[in-house]
């Protein structure tokens, strides 16, 4: 039985399990829960009509555009709402390449930026744009040094994730934006792993544009938002309706809206108290793989990391069976690596940083930590990780 098989076998048994993989996607809080089914039961106006009912549609998305601007400093104007950190991607990157057509055909980005991004970049190679993707260090790590060398009077976006989803590395995103502040380059990051828990300035940063999603931080799927710089243009990519300023056509999703807004009011409110327990589970599963006397290394060790990502390789395991008797031991984390035809092809971020032939390739796995854990939980996580890897170690 393939890999993908077991996981399917899995889905339907009944058991208690630790869930640790929280970058991945995140359990929706029950204050979140709450808000989003009341604007579901009560409010269902068309944000766009001038009626009363239109208008408390319009009330409820005029106040979250608030709240999720304040929280990265930006102007309500500014913020686009939209399906998810993927839409809010492809906005950013077909948008930009389309308005600045005329001023270049130049694209900066790195090796291990999310598919939703790496895709979209690939895309447009087809259509005549010429992509950098930047290496990376050991640690999944850029300097700025590599983006001015490769800047040109051609380079029209650079394209930069603020931290990375795999192994948490955070990027020199302020650094780069004071690079490119008298450039024509426009500036985006995707932020999605990281908003919510990390404090983001746009102002500071100096990005011209910034992608986020609710279903990372505990609030509902299918909802997310760009920030867009005042004055920047970019050309929609669908067609319909004025909404969102006529950036990006079709009728709001209201009630998700709100649910994001509570979650990111949630997520300002706990952040740094969850920096410090992240750091802390961190530090657990460490202590304890160093107890039960296993092999392990933390990947990116030496790098600035988020704090609720943390990526350990075990030598002398495979990643296949590592994560079927993970998950059969009621403790759900991922590779990073992608289910294709029965088999987990290796992660293109731990690719970028140690090559494709290197041995950690097949034997990495991410916790990430949220919602619904304590030290308790993680230290029984670390101990049943430890006793697995005894039994698989040759």
């Amino acid at each position: 039985m393939d890999i993908c098989s077991i996981f399917n076998l899995q889905r339907g048994i009944s058991m208690q399990t630790i869930y640790l993989d929280h970058a991945a996607t995140t359990p929706i809080h029950p204050e979140v829960s709450a808000a989003y089914v009341n604007a579901m039961d009560t409010v269902f106006g068309n944000p766009s009509s001038i009626h009363s009912f239109g208008r408390t549609s319009r009330k409820l998305l005029d106040d979250a555009r608030k709240t999720i601007a304040e929280a990265i400093h930006a102007e309500p104007t500014e913020i686009i709402f939209t399906s998810g950190g993927t839409e809010a991607d492809n906005i950013a990157i077909f948008g930009t390449a389309s308005a600045m057509k005329e001023k270049g055909n130049h694209i900066i980005t790195t090796a291990i930026e999310h598919h939703a991004v790496l895709n979209s970049c690939k895309e447009l190679e087809k259509n005549g744009f010429r992509v950098t993707y930047l290496p990376v260090d050991e640690n999944g790590q850029i300097t700025v040094g590599q983006v001015a060398d490769v800047l040109t009077d051609q380079t029209v976006l650079v394209t930069i994730m603020y931290g990375n989803n795999e192994v948490g590395t955070i990027q020199p995103i302020k650094e780069i934006g004071e690079l490119l502040k008298d450039h024509q380059a426009v500036f985006h990051t995707d932020a999605v792993q990281a908003f919510g828990i990390l404090k983001l300035d746009v102002q500071e940063l100096q990005v011209d544009l910034l992608s986020a999603s609710a279903h990372k931080l505990n609030g509902p799927k299918g909802v997310g938002f760009l920030y867009q710089r005042k004055g920047l243009q970019t050309t929609p990519l669908q067609f319909g309706g004025e909404q969102e300023r006529k950036r990006r056509a079709g009728t709001e999703n209201v009630p998700a809206i709100v649910g994001f807004a509570e979650a990111v009011n949630i997520a300002q409110k706990e952040m740094e108290a969850n920096s410090v327990k992240y750091n802390r589970y961190q530090t657990i599963l460490s202590e304890v793989f160093e107890r039960e006397g296993i092999a392990f290394e933390v990947n990116a060790k030496e790098a600035n990391r988020l704090p609720h990502v943390v990526n350990f390789s075990f030598p002398g395991t495979e990643i296949e069976s590592l994560l079927v008797n993970l998950d059969m031991a009621g403790i759900a984390v991922s590779s990073g690596s992608a289910c294709t035809a029965g088999s987990l092809e290796p992660s293109h971020v731990l690719s970028a940083m140690w090559g494709s032939e290197s041995p950690k390739l097949r034997n990495s796995v991410r916790f990430s930590f949220g919602l619904g854990l304590d030290e308790q939980t993680i230290a029984e996580v670390a101990s049943k990780t430890a006793e697995i890897v005894k039994r698989l170690v040759k």
